[in-house]
């Protein structure tokens, strides 16, 4: 049977830990199994890379940033099979054009369309095992793409279902999927196992275990994921199908201080404003939260909603470019705010998880700028300065003693 298994960079920071992950991957495969494994680029080489594209040209155009940032990936896999053949083993690295990985055209955070299977397979039914460079994909024309930040996780997902694979192993440095952050919150429990809707909102909301593209497509193939430290052989956490525990009240707490405010002045107080605003966001693949008006006194309207932080020059620049179409006259961003958000699958049929989160915070005499609920979650814009202190305080109030 196909096992497809992802590491992380950290996993891959020295040449120690990349032994330590080629004895993993050999362990899996003397187990009688056929080992697929996706790499990202080793330690914080994307982080460097990026300053480098920044420092070379800070509005350099999007395709050379994509070439540049691929090189990661490619250094990790050819290193890892180079690894592997010294501890005597076959194994071959294949970027994204080799392994007939191909993706939309959008450069920096392109899609996955198809993946073409035979060369994977060949070279599986040969013995050899095979490391694909994660985070990329080729689009038209032979130009070659990246997924997106995490996108390394969305390959591997891809893989196994294109594959068929028994299991989807994805090692981080953690272990596994907890109830917190447990680099913020100490007492973070982790979760045995947890549903594809219940992660799929941690992703979305900011948890940094997995990303949400990654679990929607799992989601939508049936891909079982384990999410396990590359570090430690802890049992980790099952991802996979069902609608949570009932018992199970609140299923994690995360804190996202990685977003925006965008507000934007002096629009015409009329029906179609904000088709107009999530049509261009759309359009530039953004994604918003958190939407909220204020009428103004001359007839006009400022609007507002939140993004991720990382997006902010793009959304920037696609309002800019659709002046006309909005007809506003002041565009302004804070970052001074954070996201705190709890995900519960029993919120339905337990209406007081939103009355316990403001509790705690009210206690901890934390303001509460804005709320946002859905069926399985509650959010709440705080001041970034107490976002790490409210998710301890919020964590506690729904786990100690549970």
């Amino acid at each position: 049977m196909i096992i497809v298994q992802k590491y992380g960079g950290t996993s891959l920071a020295d040449f120690e830990r990349m032994e330590n992950v080629a004895r993993r991957i050999i362990a899996a495969k003397e187990a009688g199994n056929r080992v697929v494994v996706v790499l990202s680029a080793q330690g914080k080489h994307t982080d460097e890379l990026v300053a480098l594209a920044e420092a070379a040209n800070p509005r350099g155009s999007k395709r050379e940033r994509d070439l540049l940032l691929a090189t990661g990936e490619q250094v990790s896999v050819t290193l890892m099979a180079l690894v592997l053949q010294r501890l005597g083993h076959g194994a071959i690295s294949l970027n994204a054009r080799q392994a007939g990985i191909f993706s939309t055209s959008d450069f920096g955070a392109a899609r996955i369309k198809k993946i073409e299977t035979e060369r994977i397979l060949a070279e599986l039914e040969m013995g050899n095992i095979v490391i694909i460079t994660g985070f990329q994909g080729e689009a038209r024309h032979g130009e070659l793409t990246t997924l997106g930040r995490g996108g390394s996780d969305t390959t591997a997902v891809a893989l196994a279902a294109a594959l068929k694979a028994h299991a989807c192993e994805i090692y981080t440095d953690v272990e596994g999927v907890y109830s917190a952050d447990p680099r913020l919150v100490a007492n973070a429990k982790k979760l045995p196992e947890i549903s594809y809707d219940e992660m799929l909102e941690l992703a979305a909301l900011g948890a940094q275990v997995l990303q949400k593209r990654s679990v929607g497509l799992a989601k939508k193939y049936g891909v079982r994921l384990a999410v396990r430290s590359a570090m430690s052989d802890a049992a980790g956490t099952i991802v996979k199908e069902g609608n949570g525990v009932e018992g199970n009240f609140v299923s994690g707490v995360v804190n996202h201080d990685g977003i925006v405010r965008i507000t934007i002045s002096g629009v015409k107080d009329a029906p179609g404003v904000w088709y107009k605003v999530f049509d261009i966001m759309n359009d530039g693949d953004i994604a918003i939260d958190f939407v909220q008006q204020k009428k103004r006194s001359d007839g006009t309207k400022d609007i507002s909603f939140t993004l991720d932080a990382e997006r902010l020059d793009d959304a920037k620049a696609i309002l800019a470019g659709n002046t006309h179409r909005l007809n506003f006259t002041g565009l302004a961003h804070d970052d001074h705010i954070a996201k705190l958000s709890v995900v519960s699958t029993g919120m339905a049929t337990n209406p007081g998880v939103p009355s316990l989160m403001f509790e705690a915070l009210f206690d901890a005499g934390i303001n509460i700028d804005s709320i946002s609920t859905s069926e399985i979650r509650v959010s709440v814009l705080i001041d970034k300065k107490e976002a790490a202190r409210a998710a301890a305080i919020v964590h506690a109030k729904f786990f100690n003693g549970r």
